[in-house]
């Protein structure tokens, strides 16, 4: 897992920032693999500070709580998304094209990472209420990326089909339809392969573009 969009708002007895970032990251990709195997709230601290190869007081210098770590696990689950979306972004030339292959990227990305996704949707409800709405911050933004690719080409004529009242429900079902090869895995890949699943739900949503 990647450097977090924001975790600075969770305290730390370390000066050292890079210390910090660095066993932040080792604790949290520790404490990942045991919320998808045993699920939050079975998964203890010192279970997570005996797989980081740390102390279980090491592990509070660097969070107060167990909640902190699952909110670090969601801001960096949620940063490797956008990473993914933003390089098809500036990969993506324009038109139809431009916006399948950002489509693309984004359902493989979900598809490489479906036990990350599920961990949000599963764990995320046991965070306080100022981390949920981090959460949900961070999915609007990644929608937001959407929103920009499907303006982008809107203003530019290459796909006139796209009708600029029905952009944002586009990003969101794009977002959702992501998420949904992730949840109905195991019923979809029995009737579709993922390159085909892509080329279905581009084309549905090319095609809801299209309604006046």
């Amino acid at each position: 897992m990647q450097d977090t969009i924001r975790t600075k708002d969770i305290p730390t007895q370390v000066k050292d920032p890079d210390l910090v970032t660095r066993r932040r990251h080792q604790i949290a990709d520790a404490a990942v693999q045991l919320f998808i195997e045993k699920g939050f709230h079975k998964t203890t601290t010192r279970q997570i500070a005996r797989a980081a190869g740390s102390s279980i007081g090491s592990l509070y210098e660097y969070f107060t709580s167990k909640e902190d770590i699952l909110y670090m696990v969601c801001e960096s689950i949620h940063a490797e998304v956008e990473r993914g979306v933003t390089a098809a972004m500036s990969r993506a030339a324009g038109g139809g094209d431009a916006l399948a292959g950002v489509i693309r990227e984004y359902f493989t990305v979900c598809h490489q990472m479906s036990d990350f996704i599920l961990l949000i949707y599963q764990e995320s409800q046991s965070l306080p209420a100022q981390w949920q709405n981090r959460v949900l911050e961070n999915e609007l933004r990644i929608t937001g990326l959407f929103v920009e690719v499907l303006a982008r080409i809107a203003a530019s004529g290459e796909l006139p089909g796209i009708q600029e009242k029905h952009i944002e429900l586009a990003a969101h079902n794009i977002v959702v339809l992501g998420h949904m090869w992730t949840f109905r895995r195991w019923y979809l890949a029995r009737h579709y392969s993922l390159d085909d699943y892509i080329a279905h739900q581009t084309q549905f949503i090319l095609n809801m573009c299209d309604k006046e």
